[in-house]
């Protein structure tokens, strides 16, 4: 359960306003629509009110985020979220090109020249029918939807160092635009019913049609709905029909995980019955007693609970919620934690499968995550004790990629401690079964400790893991958030140019150098977890000897030094007596 952040979610960051706490658009875009003669504010009497509960459902980011001189992309994003409503339509989607970013190829990286913005509309649809907005004048990005993840806006000096990285994984996409003078760039616009993870699942759409994500703005509405804009590259040409065929067939392949699931929810059961019989694991709830809630995740909560007298943690998801995907991420997480027995992955006691009640139970890890005891208890580890959690960290990790494992989501608030401050690796909602021919593509993970193979949505393997690690590694070295000046999208979209968090200027050079290797961005130049447990053993062991060395000496100063005081006062005494019985 993603206690944190959500698992690739994100939203737009909202722009500072100074000296302007009390502004507000909406009467500024009402006034626009009226000067303008817009049909809606002149004709309907309601239409005010309209617009203020327009406004009421969306977060204030949202305001901040709407440009006055495209006041009429308001009532777009009014239509739909209207469409969104009707499950026979969702996802509800609009397109259309926005402009042409001229660029050049010279020896470094490719430069843009100059931009040429569109003189009108381009077609746009959904997949629910047309929405018609209107004519209107193609925008000025700078001046509406302000990029809150422009890469250009990030000031990332990462470029001459990612050449070799670009050369390996940028995708035959990319390859394609430095070939070409002009960039066309186009705004897709999403609606549907906002769930965990929609996020991860919009950019893996986008990828999978060979769209690259240059701005993305995130908002979620009061009653369970999501307005998504994004701004992309990578569609060859300016006109939208062939981009929109395309975008059906994606949404098509999908089908079926866009909307809350109707059915019986029998899928969970089927797909772990298949697996061997639950006699020895299937928790009777009646026996379970759930106490208070811990943490509430992006679809669950999770509580503290006793089961036959043994304190638990009980993960519990919310049937509200419930979808094909969920279902099988249960399904799946289950299936593992069925199979792996290690002192350093979490213990899995038993689960429930019986729709609509879904839970899985382990033991309960009083010590809490990593990440509340680095970042919210404020703990500056000594390095003995850095040095200990990351060897357990390690070694759980390595055991799981030696059972075919992969997490794909290894962070700190995902390593929890018992009362001996032993970490376990726990939360494999998203870990998967490394197959033997199978090839792992998809977006999965949490944006600040998420590999940049794995947010290119290439193949990857266990190389992914040992990506996170050194991000969890960093954060035990420095006591922070990753990348805390950015969103989650912006770090990722830093990551696949080549970033990575600054180096602190008082780390072991050992533990520095060791980070950057497993920090690389050719997944093969990667260590593996047996090496790296290796080296941290060795690093642990020297720093021991060291400490028991100057213990000793330490020890040996304090005794010695009393003793020779102690023998030159006697010596001083002994001269002193003799020269009184001389006289």
């Amino acid at each position: 359960m993603d206690l944190v952040e959500g698992v690739g979610e994100s939203s737009s960051p909202p722009r500072a306003f100074s000296g302007y706490s009390n502004y507000d658009v909406r009467n500024d875009v009402y006034n626009r629509l009226l000067q303008t003669g817009h049909d809606q504010a002149v004709s309907n009497p309601d239409f005010r009110e309209h617009l203020e509960a327009h406004f009421n459902r969306l977060p204030p980011s949202y305001g901040l985020d709407v440009n006055i001189d495209r006041a009429e992309d308001v009532l777009l994003h009014q239509s739909l979220l209207a469409l969104a409503k009707d499950p026979h339509k969702r996802p509800v989607y609009h397109i259309r090109f926005l402009e042409n970013i001229s660029t050049r190829t010279d020896s470094e990286d490719q430069q843009i020249l100059s931009t040429h913005y569109s003189p009108g509309s381009s077609s746009h649809a959904t997949n629910g029918g047309a929405v018609s907005p209107g004519k209107s004048k193609m925008r000025d990005i700078a001046n509406e939807f302000e990029p809150c993840s422009k890469l250009e806006d990030l000031n990332l000096d990462v470029r001459k160092n990612s050449k070799e990285t670009e050369e390996k994984f940028l995708s035959d996409n990319f390859f394609q635009r430095l070939e070409h003078s002009s960039v066309p760039v186009h705004e897709i616009i999403f609606s549907t019913v906002d769930k965990p993870k929609l996020l991860s699942q919009l950019s893996a759409l986008l990828s999978d049609i060979g769209l690259n994500i240059r701005e993305a703005h995130v908002f979620s509405t009061t009653d369970g709905y999501s307005l998504d804009v994004f701004v992309v590259d990578g569609w060859p040409v300016e006109e939208t029909d062939d981009l929109y065929d395309a975008m059906e067939k994606a949404v098509s392949r999908s089908e079926g995980s866009w909307s809350r699931s109707l059915k019986s929810h029998s899928a969970v059961e089927k797909a772990l019955a298949t697996e061997g019989k639950s006699g020895d694991w299937e928790i009777d709830r009646k026996l379970l007693k759930l106490g208070e809630k811990i943490a509430s995740g992006s679809s669950g909560d999770l509580y503290r609970g006793v089961y036959l007298g043994e304190d638990v943690a009980v993960k519990v998801l919310r049937s509200e919620q419930l979808n094909d995907a969920l279902e099988d991420e249960f399904a799946q997480e289950v299936a593992i934690l069925r199979q792996v027995h290690h002192k350093n992955v979490v213990r899995f006691i038993g689960a429930c499968t019986k729709c609509p009640h879904l839970c899985i139970i382990t033991e309960y890890m009083p010590g809490g995550s990593l990440y509340d005891y680095v970042h919210k208890n404020h703990n500056v580890l000594e390095l003995s004790q850095l040095l200990k959690f990351a060897i357990d960290v390690c070694k759980g990790m390595e055991y799981l990629h030696q059972s075919n494992i992969i997490h794909r989501d290894l962070k700190t608030a995902n390593l929890l401690m018992d009362t001996h401050n032993v970490v376990k690796v726990a939360d494999f909602g998203v870990a998967r079964f490394l197959n033997q021919g199978g090839v792992m593509t998809a977006e999965t993970g949490t944006y600040r400790w998420m590999a940049p193979e794995v947010i290119n949505h290439q193949p990857y393997d266990q190389k992914a893991d040992v990506f996170s690690f050194s991000i969890v590694l960093w954060e035990l070295v420095t006591a922070k958030v990753p990348y805390d000046t950015m969103t989650p999208l912006q770090a990722a979209l830093g990551v696949r140019q080549g970033l990575r968090p600054e180096l602190p200027k008082n780390g072991h050079p050992k533990l520095l150098e060791l980070m950057q290797r497993c920090w690389e961005a050719i997944p093969s130049h990667r260590p593996s977890f047996n090496e790296i447990t290796a080296e941290l053993e060795n690093l642990l062991q020297e720093m021991e000897k060291d400490s028991e060395a100057n213990a000793v000496e330490f020890f040996s100063r304090s005794l010695v030094a009393p003793r020779e005081k102690g023998v030159h006062r006697n010596r001083d005494q002994y001269k002193v007596r003799k020269c009184k019985e001389a006289y």
